[in-house]
C-alpha cells in the first residue's frame, strides 16, 4: 500500500511462482479488496497455461493483464481484457513491428533484454531505442530506480514507468522510504 500513499497509478501481483516477488490468488485478492477502486491492479503472467490466468481473474480484482513471456497475440487476447505486452529490448528489436504485431494491447511494457530471465533484472537499456512515434502507447520499464527515473521519463516521453527491483531492499520486499523517492522522482520527470 506504499505505492498507492505515495501516488502510484496501478499496484502490479506477480503470478509467477518462480519470482521471488510471487503473490498467491488469496493474498492478491485481500490486497486488491483494500485498493481504492480508482487505482489499476496488474496482474502479470510469464508463459501461463489459460486456466490458471482464468482462476485469477476469476477470484482477483484485476483491471489490466501484463503478459511477459512468450506469449503470442491471440492467447493475449482471449481473455478479454485490456493487457499489455512486455517486451525484452535490445539494439535488434523492432518496436514499430511489434507494436503492428500486438496491436489488440493496451500498450507495450519495454524492459531490458537479458537472456536468462524475463524482467526483474535491474538493468536498463539504451532509452534510444525507443520509436519517436508508436501505435501503443510505451510503458517503460528495465532498471528505473530514484536516481534514474527523471531523466527517463524526460528523454523518453513514455505514457508510464514501471518499477520493481529499483525499489526493494531485498529481492521481494520493497523500500517505503524508496518507493516515495521514486514516485517524487516521477512527479519531477513530468514537470
Amino acid at each position: 500500500m506504499a505505492a498507492v500513499e505515495a501516488g502510484a497509478d496501478a499496484l502490479g501481483f506477480v503470478f509467477y511462482e518462480p519470482s521471488p516477488r510471487f503473490v498467491d490468488i488469496n493474498r492478491a485478492k485481500l490486497i486488491c479488496g483494500e485498493i481504492a477502486p480508482f487505482i489499476n491492479t496488474v496482474a502479470l503472467f510469464l508463459n501461463a497455461n489459460s486456466s490458471y490466468v482464468e482462476e485469477v481473474l476469476a477470484k482477483v480484482r484485476i483491471d489490466i493483464i501484463q503478459f511477459h513471456g512468450d506469449e503470442d497475440e491471440a492467447y493475449c487476447r482471449s481473455f478479454n481484457r485490456p493487457y499489455l505486452k512486455a517486451l525484452r529490448v535490445k539494439e535488434t528489436t523492432d518496436l514499430t513491428q511489434l507494436a503492428e504485431t500486438y496491436a489488440s494491447a493496451s500498450g507495450l511494457l519495454l524492459d531490458a533484454f537479458d537472456s536468462s530471465q524475463y524482467g526483474g533484472t535491474g538493468k536498463t537499456f539504451d532509452w534510444d531505442l525507443l520509436p519517436k512515434t508508436s501505435a501503443l502507447p510505451l510503458i517503460l520499464a528495465g532498471g528505473l530506480n530514484p536516481s534514474n527515473v527523471c531523466d527517463a521519463i524526460k528523454k523518453t516521453s513514455v505514457y508510464a514507468v514501471d518499477v520493481s527491483s529499483g525499489v526493494e531492499k531485498t529481492k521481494g520486499v520493497k523500500d517505503h522510504q524508496l518507493i516515495q523517492q521514486f514516485m517524487q522522482e516521477v512527479k519531477r520527470g513530468n514537470q
